[in-house]
């Protein structure tokens, strides 16, 4: 048997952290066994679907590193199938017409409330007769198809995650509303029967899914066996928490893949800890591994039953641990449209430089982002005082100092780290100060502070520019 799997995301939002996780699992699962991973759209809810959160989907997607095998299917595209399958069960007296108004649903609910019982349909138009059908019709009464679901039945499933699960029919709420009414009988498929119409057609192996859908799957059991198709492997993972225990939400912050993207994380550092959002490697002491790497040692057998806390420390040392990692031309290529985004001119810096830049910043980075305030001092033409910057040029001897650096570059046809060395040295001994005076006054200078990056490597780059000179004489004035 070949695995087949897929995700099945709705464009109604974007891409969550939630839906990409599973499609995370999928994935894995998918290599781990050699087989398929299959993306599929479902955008039956044609109200709230939009074309550009399928897009933000898509890229989200792509982003990460989860290409599919086969897809994307459109549920919107597919709607004939579902139509015939639904024929099929009316045909069959599975499912049936249901002419039950808002009101009278809305009169049961508030009777079963008042009786402290839990709300459920009473299945009273399972067994209309030609007749009553007749009368409903002339009444003007618009209809639901229902599929039948035996109270007493019990549904058995051995889950990959929880392992035997049991419902019975009576907990599922009564017959299950599968399509809305047209003017061609059959109206808009409803979830929880497309999504079994899709699975059988696509061939779908196994079914891995959050844990919110665990009723979903007890109802979904009887469409299979209705539609004569033998169920999917069920897996149902854990719900992703945050540091309270709550289901993570946007009241916690960001949710959206894209949103993820535009904080710094980097493709690498988010979806390794996706992994671990609810896995554990066989190894405990690894924590860093590419998707690869992880599917060779993916199983069910390692995937907790309890929820999965959101813990953004961890995702910040993960993703910390990529970029002091990362090769210099890579990170370059990442940093650039950061610094795009902030409105700095890179296209007047040179690749080398930029490369430069990179190595001298990189090893300080969290995020991505990080790199904007970081940088603003090599993209300014001048540079802002902080507080302790201004008390270290007011230093006496500071003045001095700097103009002794900025008399000693006059006579440098080319400046590289030996001779920026050999100044500070010179300075020293010439002005007859301790080294720090002139490390600090020199720092503030040309950052405006007296902390930030390797002062020489600093230093390189503004001189490249141009730029060390024109803030030597502004520090002497100011």
């Amino acid at each position: 048997m070949t695995v087949r799997v897929r995700i099945a995301p709705s464009p109604t939002g974007n891409l969550h952290i939630g839906t990409a996780r599973t499609a995370v699992f999928n994935w894995l699962f998918a290599h781990h066994h050699g087989g398929k991973f299959i993306l599929r759209i479902e955008d039956t809810d044609l109200e709230r679907s939009r074309p550009e959160y399928t897009e933000n989907i898509l890229a989200g997607l792509r982003w990460l590193g989860l290409n599919w095998d086969e897809g994307p299917f459109f549920q919107s595209q597919r709607l004939d199938l579902y139509k015939t399958a639904v024929k099929k069960l009316l045909d069959q007296g599975l499912a049936y017409r249901c002419y039950t108004t808002p009101e009278e649903l809305e009169a049961l609910r508030e009777t079963q409330k008042a009786k402290g019982e839990a709300p459920r349909y009473d299945n009273r138009h399972r067994n209309l007769t030609p007749e009553q059908e007749a009368a409903f019709q002339a009444e003007g009464r618009s209809f639901v198809i229902r599929f039948k679901i035996d109270d007493d039945r019990e549904i058995v499933w051995n889950d990959l995650v929880r392992d035997k699960m049991v419902w019975r029919g009576s907990d599922l709420g009564g017959d299950m509303v599968i399509a809305r009414a047209s003017a061609d009988g059959i109206g808009q498929p409803l979830y929880n029967f497309v999504v079994v119409v899709d699975d059988i057609d696509m061939q779908i192996t196994h079914v891995i899914r959050g844990e919110d859908h665990i009723a979903n799957t007890a109802k979904q059991i009887l469409l299979y066996e209705a539609l004569g198709a033998e169920a999917p492997v069920f897996a149902h993972s854990p719900l992703i928490l945050n540091m309270d225990g709550r289901k993570l939400s946007k009241r916690d912050g960001v949710t959206s893949i894209s949103d993820f993207q535009k904080m710094g994380f980097t493709a690498e550092a988010l979806v390794n800890y996706m992994t671990l959002l609810g896995w554990s490697p066989p190894d405990s002491t690894q924590e860093i591994f590419t998707l690869e790497a992880a599917a060779k040692e993916f199983s069910f057998d390692r995937v907790n039953k309890a929820g999965a806390k959101f813990d953004w420390a961890k995702l910040d040392w993960l993703n910390s641990q990529y970029i002091h990692n990362m090769p210099v031309d890579k990170l370059t290529d990442l940093l650039i449209p950061v610094w795009q985004e902030a409105g700095y001119n890179v296209e007047a810096r040179e690749r080398p430089w930029l490369e430069q830049l990179v190595a001298l910043i990189g090893p300080s980075l969290t995020r991505l982002v990080e790199a904007v305030e970081m940088s603003k001092l090599f993209f300014s033409d001048t540079v802002e005082l902080s507080e302790e910057g201004s008390k270290q040029l007011q230093q006496e001897g500071a003045s001095a100092v700097l103009s002794a650096i900025l008399a000693a570059l006059e006579n440098q046809p080319e400046f590289t780290e030996a001779i920026a060395q050999e100044i500070i040295k010179q300075v020293v001994k010439q002005q007859n100060v301790k080294k720090g005076l002139v490390m600090r006054s020199l720092r503030v200078a040309l950052t405006g502070d007296v902390h930030g990056p390797d002062l020489i490597q600093s230093w390189l780059l503004l001189n490249h520019l141009g730029l060390d000179k024109a803030r030597l004489n502004q520090a002497i004035s100011s």
